[in-house]
């Protein structure tokens, strides 16, 4: 990606899109394939993608964000024609292993098999007085997705006509979203140990299940049941496959470019101001920067919008130890098969028990295995591996450093953080034993590398935080009170990367009028 420091730009662009997650690289690429519209995309870090960039260290590589995909395995899914639309179907897909999901919660052991029949057989061999429950569970999965359609539709329609129709589409995926995880859940089953198992993915959207909506839970572990992928090359291949579809008609991907301001002028978005003052102008801003750094940095917000948000709690905060091994992922015998620790069935009591005292046991872990998920890795870095070691964290404990510089933060953060990397480092260690005393390099990432990075004030992983209150909000579309002002990303659809992608489709349609969805995702 070319640095904005040494380009000279023009100063008109059909439009402007801040920040190059993937919901950003997506509303820049459809908005050039299909309204042949030249783009600039302005990235803040030094390395574009958001959540789908990596980092290199020597003899190791690592994908900050993307873990697994899925639904990308059968070709005619909407989910893999949509990858394969913004990349010309060059991206390709590495299917991960059967059991995509194994769980220890508690001590006992659960694993989540490939394929929605399969693995409802292997809930009901954990629990067969639960049969009942379980069935009536997975059809709940499957029509809150089905219904989530006309939800998100509703979201990229002119507002006087979704004012008249709206209600009438968002209500049936509402009767679902606008209820816990666990409210939910409970009408299916008084099973604890059952409940903890359905709801051991819940780092997937960062919110246990007193607190998550059934809604996001639902897209999840739907999107998941076909088994999980991940992207030959690594993450950082979907930038590189994703750009020359905005360079097509002139379009541009820019780093070390911060937007400072959108310029309005009579209620409309005319363009940004940088950093350096330096302005460009455009007909149309797209912001993939997240709502609250949109209107509460970027331009002021309406009522509406400000007292909306002020009852949107933001996402949980994250640490991420990046391990690397020089031991293959063969030698070590790791299949790619994704860990998830809990402590005890109570998630929720987890969660409050960690956030009260940082010393108790961590809330989750998510271990993941990318080296062994990427058939490319051993050509990159033979004899080598890599590990990712995740869990959910308040931001309070570390609120007082925040105004520090990265890499030059004082003492006894440095001592905090190494506690934190040793103790996830011992998690490892006992929960995958074949790596003991192997570790080569194992470094720590904490919600101030988020803040840092990503620019979330409080290192919310995934933004607004997916409560039953976020779905009914009607602010979060991307179309904003300001006109020519548009949002994208994962506020705008759902969390993770193909939420984000799809709030980067919601965003394009919303702006050339055109149901972009439906083509991103339809073959021919």
């Amino acid at each position: 990606m070319a640095s904005y420091k040494q380009l000279t730009l023009d100063s008109s662009w059909d439009a402007i899109v801040i920040g190059s997650g993937i919901g950003g690289l997506t509303a820049a690429a459809l908005l050039s394939k299909h309204g042949g519209k030249r783009v600039l995309v302005l990235e803040r870090h030094y390395t574009a993608g958001g959540y789908t960039h990596g980092f290199q260290r020597p003899g190791y590589d690592w994908d900050v964000g993307l873990h697994y995909i899925g639904d990308v395995r059968d070709e005619s899914s909407p989910v893999r024609a949509a990858f394969d639309h913004l990349t010309d179907g060059a991206l390709r897909w590495n299917p991960m292993p059967d059991v995509y999901d194994r769980f220890d919660i508690g001590g006992r052991i659960y694993e989540f098999p490939t394929g929605p029949d399969r693995f409802q057989e292997q809930l009901i061999g954990y629990f067969p007085a639960e049969a009942a429950g379980i069935a009536a569970y997975v059809a709940a999965v499957n029509a809150t997705r089905k219904r989530s359609r006309l939800y998100f539709a509703e979201k990229a329609m002119p507002r006087p006509v979704a004012r008249l129709v709206g209600g009438l589409m968002r209500a049936p995926f509402l009767r679902w979203a606008g209820r816990t995880t666990l409210e939910v859940l409970r009408g299916f089953t008084s099973n604890d140990d059952l409940i903890a198992l359905l709801a051991g993915q819940w780092g997937n959207y960062g919110l246990p299940p007193a607190q998550s909506s059934f809604g996001i839970h639902a897209l999840v572990a739907g999107h998941y049941l076909n088994g999980g992928s991940y992207p030959v090359g690594g993450a950082s291949r979907i930038l590189d496959l994703i750009s020359p579809l905005i360079e097509r008609n002139g379009g541009q991907v820019v780093v070390g470019a911060e937007v400072a301001e959108v310029l309005t002028e009579r209620q409309a978005a005319i363009g940004v101001r940088m950093a350096d003052g330096r302005e460009f102008r455009s007909k149309a801003v797209i912001s993939d920067a997240g709502a609250r750094n949109t209107f509460e940095r970027l331009v002021p917000a309406p009522n509406v919008i400000t007292d909306a948000l002020a009852h949107l709690p933001r996402s949980m905060a994250h640490l991420s130890l990046y391990v690397g091994l020089k031991h293959t992922a063969a030698e070590l015998g790791l299949s790619g098969t994704n860990l998830w620790v809990h402590p005890t069935p109570d998630h929720d009591a987890n969660v409050e028990r960690f956030a009260s005292d940082p010393a108790a046991p961590f809330p989750l872990l998510f271990v993941s295995f990318p080296s062994a998920k990427d058939p490319e890795f051993a050509t990159r870095h033979p004899g080598h591996a890599t590990i990712e070691v995740i869990t959910l964290v308040p931001y309070e404990p570390f609120e007082r450093w925040e105004e520090s510089r990265w890499h030059h933060r004082e003492p006894d953060y440095d001592a905090f953080k190494a506690r934190l990397a040793m103790r996830l480092q011992v998690e490892l260690e006992r929960h995958v034993p074949a790596v003991a005393g192997r570790i080569d390099r194992a470094e720590l990432s904490t919600p101030l590398s988020t803040r840092h990075f990503m620019n979330y004030s409080k290192g919310e992983v995934y933004g607004v935080a997916a409560t039953p209150e976020r779905f009914r909000t009607r602010v979060l579309a991307p179309r904003t009170y300001i006109a020519n002002l548009y949002l994208a990303g994962q506020d705008v659809s759902t969390l993770g990367v193909t939420g984000a992608m799809f709030g980067g489709a919601l965003a394009a349609s919303a702006l050339l009028g055109k149901n972009l969805v439906t083509r991103m995702t339809s073959r021919g």
